[in-house]
């Protein structure tokens, strides 16, 4: 006799049909379609979309699909068994073919519309029609809706075709960019950060698209020559995908009396984001006025919390407009984001993403974000001078809380139960005179060090005598704060939780997708399993080649330290 399984796979789901019949569709249920969409969702040219809250569109399967991986830990949450990644109708339905899926599941996917905000400001030259009504999901579709193990997911196609918001591009994701969304999600859920999930990812073996990219070696600020690129799908999962760039769009529409249903749609859709994402914290019986005030404080305590996390780890998103926002408080959309390797308070890995999205800029970005959600909800009160001014306190109070999470946050980095903000002010000075590797340093700084001079593994450049003499004093003032409350092996342990082994280093992620384009997944595999423990002590060899400060040579590369939107 073997041994016996586990109940988790006794109740795993083994097929598609079991899959199927977790299928709810709570959106496709409770709000508008298109109006002037399609039933069977073939809508696949670009056109402005004036109302309704989604557009039913059928993904385009890929050719010639191939597995590359699924995430064992989101498998393992949602209760379905691996083996099913090998089964022929879920290779379809996640390459983008779903003619052949079980009822109850619907043979079409959807796409929503949003508005555009950056930094606060309203756009509409970026779409085609300089109106806002072609923004939207150009090559992300939803194909699927339910709850497994007790939880409401949504299951999103990245790359599966082209939708009436495809602003003339093919709905087409690379591999390159698959791969990289597809191990970062899983990344930053190890990390602790509220992200968007990665089920799995499948690749074709025949067809490719044109892009933009960076010659071998390139220093060039931009793209210097077209690729072919393999293309692939990676389905990303979250509790919802709605952003605040939706709730923004029917606000717009609601001002400016765009239909007569326009403010029934922002009502409904505001309704709808507090069930999804706020069932356990706002309770459904209470006024709109008051569910609204709700939404707005629950929503503003996790957008700080996130940002806060991004800051802890070294996240830059690269490009944080609002409809890059999920009202969830989770990360969503990973496009030009980046790692922070050395320290620099401006980080900015897209090269199109400016200074206002920088490193150290994104709590002010999510404060604007933050700014464009409350208008946005200004419609649904604006009868109410009561609720509009507490409205406008809770905006008000954002970089309060912000401030406050940063600084509790700094102080656990450094092992410290007090925020010491002239310490925290000359760290950072020394760190970029010195050219500090963010993750290593902190990781280093845990270790309780009795001397500067053992930080030195985390430093790009060899510090003169008088440098290294400032990093002595600050040391020395750093080791004189420590909490006399604590002892050392406890204040290693708190640091070591916030402060990763492991960091994300695109040097490192670059080979894995080019050997990927080869058909070679297994750096992919090896990349996941570093990823998987961000945290822990992984041993000689995983240390040797994953915890290590980027060569020299690899400094202003383009597609390694820069690169373009282009995926």
């Amino acid at each position: 006799m073997g041994e016996p399984k586990s109940p988790e796979t006794l109740n795993s789901i083994a097929d598609m049909d079991e899959f199927a019949n977790t299928a709810s569709y709570s959106l496709l249920e409770t709000l508008n379609a298109d109006p002037e969409a399609t039933d069977c969702g073939d809508d696949y040219w670009p056109r402005q979309v004036f109302s309704g809250h989604y557009v039913p569109v059928k993904p385009t399967p890929i050719g010639n699909p191939v597995y590359v991986s699924h995430s064992t830990n989101l498998f393992a949450e949602l209760g379905i068994d691996p083996a099913l990644t090998q089964n022929k109708q879920f290779e379809a339905m996640f390459s983008g073919d779903l003619s052949g899926v079980p009822a109850p599941m619907k043979p079409y996917g959807w796409a929503t519309g949003y508005a555009l905000s950056i930094y606060g400001t309203e756009y509409n030259q970026q779409c085609p029609f300089n109106t806002g009504n072609g923004y939207g999901d150009g090559r992300a579709l939803s194909v699927f809706e339910g709850v497994l193990n007790g939880k409401r997911w949504e299951m999103q196609l990245k790359g599966g075709g082209t939708t009436p918001y495809c602003r003339g591009a093919d709905g087409r994701a690379v591999l390159r960019s698959s791969v990289r969304e597809f191990l970062a999600q899983e990344f930053m859920h190890a990390l602790g950060i509220p992200s968007t999930r990665s089920l799995c990812l499948f690749a074709s073996q025949s067809e490719s698209v044109d892009r933009p990219w960076y010659r071998e070696g390139s220093h060039s600020e931009n793209p210097d020559i077209m690729v072919s690129n393999p293309v692939a799908i990676t389905t990303r999962v979250a509790s919802s995908f709605l952003r605040v760039g939706q709730i923004e769009l029917f606000a717009r529409r609601a001002r400016s009396q765009a239909h007569p249903t326009a403010m029934q749609e922002l009502e409904k859709i505001v309704e709808y984001a507090i069930e999804r994402e706020y069932s356990q914290q706002i309770d459904s019986s209470l006024p709109l006025r008051e569910k609204v005030l709700a939404l707005a404080t629950e929503f503003r305590e996790r957008l700080t919390t996130l940002v806060t996390h991004w800051m802890r780890v070294g996240f830059c998103q690269g490009n944080f407009n609002s409809d890059n926002c999920a009202v969830g408080g989770f990360t969503l959309d990973y496009g030009p984001f980046g790692f922070c390797e050395r320290f620099e308070p401006y980080f900015q890995p897209w090269t199109g993403g400016g200074r206002h999205f920088a490193f150290f800029n994104q709590p002010l970005a999510a404060e604007k974000n933050f700014e464009s959600f409350c208008s946005a909800l200004m419609p649904l009160i604006a009868s109410d001078e009561v609720a509009v001014e507490k409205l406008g306190l809770i905006q008000d109070e954002f970089s309060t809380v912000m401030q406050t999470k940063l600084t509790d946050m700094w102080s656990s980095k450094l092992g410290l139960e007090e925020f010491d903000s002239d310490l925290l002010q000359n760290l950072f000075k020394l760190m970029m005179m010195t050219h500090v590797d963010y993750t290593i340093f902190f990781r280093e700084l845990s270790k309780l060090p009795e001397n500067a001079s053992a930080l030195t593994p985390s430093f790009y450049t060899d510090p003169d005598e008088e440098v290294m003499t400032d990093w002595q004093i600050w040391f020395n003032e750093w080791r004189e704060k420590l909490p006399s409350s604590k002892t050392g092996e406890e204040i290693t342990a708190g640091m070591n939780q916030v402060n990763p082994k492991f960091t994300w280093r695109e040097w490192l992620v670059v080979p894995a997708y080019k050997q990927a384009e080869k058909g070679d997944y297994s750096l992919i595999h090896e990349l996941q399993q570093v990823f998987a423990d961000p945290y822990g002590e992984q041993g000689v060899k995983t240390e040797g080649k994953y915890d290590q400060r980027r060569p020299l040579d690899l400094f202003d590369i383009g597609g390694v330290t820069h690169y373009s939107c282009s995926s």
